[in-house]
């Protein structure tokens, strides 16, 4: 099964991409990093992703990072993510059922509450948001601590003004400050079904949508910029664009279309 996945993994203190846009393809899944401009004052990039690809089973797994104070954090979780492999591919190898995505769910916060896990956590600098998404069969799930953003782009959805899936939270991390260590574990997750046809997902950190002049900052100028576009085309000009416009804050944009046979879900009267 190992050997079926395409995988992809980085953070950026090891590679910051100031001054120097990257677009990098993994399977169907295209990965754009921008670590800022430096005349805007950027020094550091502390954003990370991670991603499998499982092309003849139909899915992907996609992790992005943004952390701050230090990467530490993001290199943190990515080493648990990468640590609990097995378990979780297996859970995607398994048949879409009713009861999928809770169990793989349920991994999710069993990784993030193991006590080695999180004692390393106390020890790091800084603390990151993580958003994590699933996608098999026609099936969207999504995962979240924190403000990344997830999109989700079709025709019939942007008829009605529809582009992002998940809703930013702040003041919700892991790390340093660690959603997990509370009573209870705040975290954001959800199931989306894929409209029938090509969507194109996409994720992003905050570079994207806090760039001068609010370049990106609706939805509906993510699209219109990827629409009708090769993803490797689109992810690169939404980078170009947040440099030209002089962005400081690091920008890590994960994107990739799929399209899905099955009709989806209508309103009885339609």
């Amino acid at each position: 099964m190992t050997q079926q996945i395409k995988k992809f993994s980085w953070t950026g203190s090891n590679a910051p991409y100031i001054d120097q846009p990257d677009v990098q393809q993994i399977g169907r899944v295209v990965v754009g990093r921008f670590g800022g401009n430096s005349d805007a004052g950027q020094t550091k990039n502390e954003d990370g992703c991670l991603v499998w690809v499982n092309e003849q089973e139909d899915w992907e797994f996609v992790a992005i990072l943004d952390a701050h104070n230090s990467a530490q954090s993001a290199e943190l979780v990515i080493e648990q993510i990468v640590q609990h492999q097995t378990a979780l591919t297996s859970l995607l190898s398994d048949k879409l059922g009713v009861n999928f995505f809770n169990g793989f769910e349920r991994k999710l916060l069993e990784l993030f509450q193991e006590q080695s896990f999180m004692e390393a956590c106390r020890c790091v600098q800084g603390e990151t948001a993580c958003l994590i998404a699933v996608r098999k069969g026609k099936y969207l799930y999504w995962f979240s601590i924190g403000d990344c953003l997830l999109y989700a782009f079709h025709p019939e959805l942007s008829a009605f003004g529809q582009y992002q899936i998940n809703q930013r939270q702040f003041y919700e991390w892991i790390g340093q400050v660690n959603t997990f260590e509370q009573q209870i574990p705040c975290f954001s997750s959800g199931v989306r079904e894929l409209r029938q046809g090509e969507n194109q997902l996409l994720l992003a950190t905050d570079g994207l949508v806090e760039c001068p002049g609010a370049v990106f900052a609706e939805p509906k100028s993510i699209w219109h910029q990827c629409k009708g576009a090769a993803s490797t085309d689109g992810v690169a000009a939404l980078l170009a664009t947040i440099q030209k416009n002089h962005v400081r804050d690091s920008a890590t944009v994960v994107s990739w279309k799929v399209d899905v046979p099955e009709q989806a879900s209508y309103a009885s009267n339609q």
